[in-house]
């Protein structure tokens, strides 16, 4: 189901719980939404579509089908750098810090565990998203 994009800085701002599989329905919404609004967007956290929990969609350049990510971790980083993002959620871009190389590891749709490394764009979009999981605003 394609959800509406919560504006609600106040709920935007809580750390997001950590989900579960009772939490995929959520999941699946959160692509569909992504594909909804891929025209404008290149990722997406649960807390954008109103519900605080642990997931983001994301949709790494190349590709027509976000990676959905459960529980998703950032286990080493490094390359530094500060860039300028927008977001859907708010208006206007910001500055922010951002890290070239990051490995991440996260559950899957199936509650796999993953682990994969990713740089650059591909690496940024994904810090994004985990910024909403801990209520940070950029």
């Amino acid at each position: 189901m394609i959800r509406p994009i919560c504006k609600d800085t106040v709920l935007l701002s809580q750390p997001a719980a950590d989900a579960s599989n009772a939490d995929l329905q959520i999941a699946v919404d959160l692509r569909d939404t992504l594909q909804a609004n891929a025209h404008r967007c290149v990722g997406m956290a649960a807390n954008m579509i109103g519900v605080p929990k642990r997931i983001i969609a994301v949709l790494l350049p190349g590709t027509q089908m976000p990676i959905v990510m459960l529980n998703p971790r950032i286990l080493a980083s490094s390359g530094e750098y500060e860039t300028e993002e927008g977001c859907l959620s708010l208006s206007g871009t910001r500055r922010t810090k951002r890290f070239r190389v990051i490995m991440v590891r996260w559950l899957n749709m199936a509650m796999q565990p993953q682990k994969r490394r990713f740089e650059g764009y591909a690496a940024q979009i994904i810090q994004h998203e985990l910024d909403h999981c801990a209520g940070i605003l950029i």
